[in-house]
């Protein structure tokens, strides 16, 4: 069983907030979750304690991180603020953390110097030179994203940059949010401590995605829009191979055992994790 009893989550979005009520369903663990002052308020268990501090104070984050005896710091900030989390790793290491769930929760970064990805396997880099043991979740793209990955709404296709021929990897916000409430409150730390877990709900190419949702395929240039550009840009990553939970960047390659895709979904036994089709009622 795990000794980690007490929860801090940072920020409150798309997957920090269903981890909060993941963690808080679990008996005999503390959870607070910290909001930067004047963010909109948050519907939470009533056991979990919302504590507005400004996310760049190391030492105010470390003076809340004390107060409340944290043991396990879980970052949930955004992709294109995930530089921010090094005042985080400082206030982790003032207050003593016992493990730091950095914000991954997407395409694997490990070997990825430049971009987004870059910028969070740098964190990765600094919790390791802080000696702050961590947890980095590779759960390729969130199943619920997928009609904003491929402008679905803007006519009813399936939009692919590239080919679309290479596997990505899915999983659901719940199934991810379920998983990592159960790894961190029933494995010991030995299963957790500077390991990378690689999620994977469902497999799929962009292009077999339109027979799931019963359309077709249009090949195009670049994704338009809102958040165009980023999404252009991941679709370019996931050509290549790297949407797989398993790519190695610097092998460019499969991983094989504990560092294939979805090997880690064995550590949460019994689970049935959700289908595409499932997510979406198709």
């Amino acid at each position: 069983m795990t000794s980690y009893k007490s929860f801090a989550v940072i920020g409150a979005g798309t997957v920090g907030l269903p981890i909060v009520n993941a963690l808080a369903a679990t008996k005999d663990v503390s959870v607070i979750l910290l909001s930067r002052p004047g963010s909109s308020a948050k519907t939470v268990p009533s056991s979990v304690k919302v504590v507005q501090v400004e996310f760049n104070d190391a030492a105010a984050v470390a003076a809340v991180f004390k107060e409340h005896k944290v043991d396990v710091v879980l970052s949930t900030i955004t992709t294109t603020a995930s530089a921010a989390q090094k005042s985080l790793v400082d206030a982790a290491k003032l207050a003593a953390i016992k493990l730091f769930v950095p914000s991954e929760y997407g395409l694997p970064t490990e070997g990825h110097k430049d971009g987004p990805l870059g910028e969070k396997n740098q964190i990765a880099a600094y919790l390791k030179s802080s000696g702050i043991p961590s947890t980095r979740i590779f759960t390729g793209l969130f199943t619920e994203f997928i009609p904003w990955l491929v402008d679905y709404s803007n006519g009813g296709k399936i939009k692919v940059v590239g080919k679309g021929e290479a596997p990505v990897s899915f999983t659901s916000v719940p199934d991810i949010a379920g998983f990592v409430g159960y790894v961190l409150t029933n494995l010991p730390p030995s299963e957790l401590e500077d390991r990378i877990l690689r999620l994977e709900g469902e497999r799929s190419s962009l292009n077999g995605l339109a027979t799931q949702f019963k359309t077709s395929v249009e090949h195009v240039d670049s994704i338009t829009g809102d958040a165009g550009e980023f999404k252009t840009g991941l679709q370019h990553e996931m050509d290549v191979g790297a949407g797989s939970t398993g790519w190695d960047v610097v092998k460019n390659a499969e991983g094989t055992g504990s560092n294939a895709a979805g090997s880690a979904n064995a550590l949460w036994p019994g689970h049935q994790w959700k289908s595409i089709k499932e997510v979406h009622n198709l």
